[in-house]
């Protein structure tokens, strides 16, 4: 262990990471981030999955706060996910307590009399979300200036899961808040897995910029990737990487009961439905099974990734949930149907593995279908480059912005209507763009207006009110499930689509991997009461947002494929006859020498892009003269006109490059934006029709060159 690094830190924790922990060396994330932590330098510690990010963070911030004397709350930890942070307490707690410090949770599940403690006696770290956090600030019950009066420093575990989506954008908005109440800047570390964009990532975490102190990216042994993909392959040895095609769910069960016997198995599936329904056909050949989603409940959950832990010769199949820095124990195998929509959500699902001493990271692809297959291929193909997304936040939050002054409203009780902006410290969203929505939220009675403040309206109480503004602390939007009762046992919660529907027989369902016979429904509770049976059940849920779409890259990556391209894995018998397969049944849509508007007998146009879903749905709005706007967008290509003539194609293109149009918005995508009925309806449609463009990848379509082609058979 490097001996200049120990002496750095306290030397109780020094003697216990030593002597308790028996750890010879630290490794060498751990030691580069402790100069900048204890600097108080922001910053944002890259390692893979199990690369002691957590340690890198807690070990100098216990030590700043050991010699700076910090007293109350002077450390937060913030992540993504309750069933991470349960996860992750009990090692905080055991180093905190090592310099005789505190460590609590903090979130929904926290029962009222343990958070009565918690705000009697301020625990030195808090481990909590932005939603609990947001909840803490608009309580009652809380003093938050007392509270949060000597906060430092906050760590955010998996940054790069809010930074992605609307999460991240109330994470910085509430800490912008924060940071307001202790007049003073607070320290803001970020821990992730690779990303394409960690400088990128830095500038955004370290929000408004007022009172930004030094950042720097630590990220020793990582070669940081770039959005660009590189031309050589610099993957591990193929052996690691397989490729098979199965062509259905009960297949992938037979070949995952029949392979690895003995090992522990992850299973990653891209929905619930496939999680279930993979979870009872491995049941059913005899493999010990546990399960893991969104929409089980919490004890369900817990009880599968504990008993998963202790087992050994078993399957979890879990969606994205456990693709973070859950623990679920020692892994052999990562397994993966179809291929996640991501690089990044790849690279988290394989950091699972190769954990132990002697053994590799592996995983293996079973592809459930033909787009699956081509998708897997894809995704590995542009992996082996080292290409990785950059991280972007989702533009024109302005149902975030609105959210938020609400939410200061209730924190402040009356807010100055123009002092406003000041909470947020010139944060981008909260600048003058802002001042249409605040002028909505007055007219509609969201806010009042008074003496030259603002304060919570009749329409807020109204919408928002119940349980004390509980559903305004929450930056998304759950779809409405119905809760499933075994006697007093929940199991999870199901769409209500399946309790409505017409069916002949008995009402089943599939939940937790196992059917059950539907006895009663509560409508008015939003309950359904059920008992076990054999087989026969059904699983089904349905989101608001638009489908799992891919990107620009990824699609791209296909038609690479699809011409001729492999990625440097190993592909099973079953998965090279699927790809030259695959390739013979697109070779009119594919050209190496660019895209292809393909012309069919029956008169169906499409102009085959391989362009990705949002810079299709740009250039489909762009070329409206064209091209069929409603439904005529996937990743590959865009539908046209039949009566499409060269010389109306020139003229669309022409106009399109001289600017591009923002896509079509479906109102219902628009129902499902949280908060979008605080909004007017322009600015809401605005906003979702922002993140649906791919400008960038319309404008590099828009200059490919173009062969239009007829196929005669339809």
């Amino acid at each position: 262990m490097s001996a200049d690094a120990l002496d750095l830190l306290d030397p109780i924790l020094t003697h216990h990471i030593v002597n308790t922990l028996g750890w010879r060396s630290l490794r060498p994330l751990q030691q580069e981030a402790i100069g900048p932590l204890l600097a108080g330098q922001d910053a944002v510690l890259l390692a893979p999955t199990a690369g002691g990010k957590t340690e890198a963070a807690a070990f100098p911030l216990l030590t700043r706060a050991q010699r700076q004397g910090w007293k109350g709350t002077g450390i937060l930890y913030v992540t993504p996910l309750k069933a991470l942070l349960n996860n992750l307490h009990p090692r905080l707690e055991t180093y905190a307590g090592w310099v005789g410090r505190t460590a609590e949770l903090w979130h929904g599940d926290i029962a009222t009399s343990r958070r009565r403690r918690i705000l009697a006696q301020r625990p030195d770290l808090l481990l909590t979300t932005p939603e609990s956090l947001e909840a803490m600030l608009v309580s009652t019950h809380v003093d938050h200036r007392t509270f949060f009066s000597g906060l430092h420093s906050v760590v955010v575990d998996e940054v790069h899961a809010f930074a992605g989506d609307d999460r991240g954008w109330h994470l910085l908005a509430v800490l912008e808040r924060l940071q307001r109440i202790v007049e003073r800047p607070i320290q803001r570390i970020g821990l992730s897995a690779t990303v394409g964009n960690p400088r990128e990532l830095l500038d955004w975490l370290q929000g408004s910029g007022l009172g930004k102190r030094p950042g720097q990216v630590v990220a020793p042994g990582v070669t940081l990737p770039t959005p660009e993909a590189h031309p050589s392959p610099v993957a591990p040895p193929p052996g690691d990487i397989e490729l098979d095609y199965v062509g259905s769910v009960a297949n992938a069960a037979t070949v995952i009961a029949a392979l690895h016997r003995g090992e522990k198995r992850l299973v990653f599936c891209e929905s619930r439905r496939t999680v279930e329904e993979l979870g009872e056909q491995l049941r059913l050949r005899g493999v010990t099974t546990f399960l893991s989603h969104a929409s089980l409940s919490t004890d369900e959950r817990r009880r599968a990734e504990e008993a998963f832990a202790e087992a050994r010769d078993c399957v979890i199949v879990s969606t994205s949930t456990l693709e973070l820095g859950i623990d679920v124990g020692d892994l052999d195998r990562v397994i993966q149907l179809d291929a996640p929509s991501t690089v990044a959500s790849f690279l988290q699902r394989l950091g699972r593995t190769g954990r132990r001493p002697g053994t590799r990271r592996n995983c293996l692809f079973l592809a459930l279908d033909d787009s699956g297959f081509v998708a897997a291929a894809a995704l590995l193909l542009v992996w082996s480059r080292g290409w990785v997304e950059p991280v972007t936040a989702p533009a024109d939050p302005r149902h975030l912005v609105a959210q938020q002054l609400l939410a200061l409203c209730l924190q402040e009780h009356r807010v100055g209507e123009n002092l406003w902006p000041e909470w947020w410290g010139g944060l981008e969203p909260f600048g003058k763009a802002a001042e249409p929505v605040v002028q909505h939220l007055v007219e509609q009675g969201y806010l009042d207006r008074d003496g030259g403040t603002l304060f919570i309206g009749p329409e807020a109480e109204r919408r928002f009110g119940q349980r004390h503004f509980m559903n305004l602390t929450a930056s998304f939007t759950a779809p409405p499930e119905f809760t499933v009762l075994s006697g007093r046992t929940e199991i999870g919660r199901t769409d209500p689509d399946l309790l409505t529907e017409e069916v002949e027989g008995p009402r089943k369902l599939l939940l937790a991997g196992r059917s059950w016979l539907v006895t009663y429904i509560d409508w008015r509770r939003r309950r359904c009461f059920v008992e076990p049976v054999e087989e026969g059940g059904r699983a089904k849920w349905n989101g608001f947002g638009p489908d799992r779409v891919r990107s620009h890259t990824l699609t791209r990556a296909a038609r690479e494929v699809l011409l001729g391209t492999e990625p440097p894995v190993l592909l099973t018998r079953r998965a090279q006859a699927k790809l030259a397969e695959a390739r013979e049944a697109h070779l009119d849509v594919v050209h190496p020498a660019g895209t292809v508007v393909m012309r069919r007998g029956d008169g169906d146009i499409r102009w085959w892009t391989w362009g990705g879903h949002r810079a299709n749905a740009t250039l489909a709005a762009s070329l409206s003269a064209v091209a069929l706007r409603h439904r005529s967008v996937d990743d590959r290509f865009i539908r046209l006109r039949d009566d499409l003539t060269p010389q109306a194609w020139r003229v669309a293109v022409a106009d399109a490059h001289t600017g591009l149009t923002l896509p079509d918005v479906d109102v219902r995508a628009v129902r499902g934006l949280k908060f979008a009925e605080a909004l007017p309806q322009r600015l809401a449609e605005a906003t979702l029709a922002a993140r649906l463009a791919d400008g960038e990848g319309a404008r590099a379509l828009l200059s490919d060159h173009v062969r239009f082609m007829v196929r005669a058979d339809g």
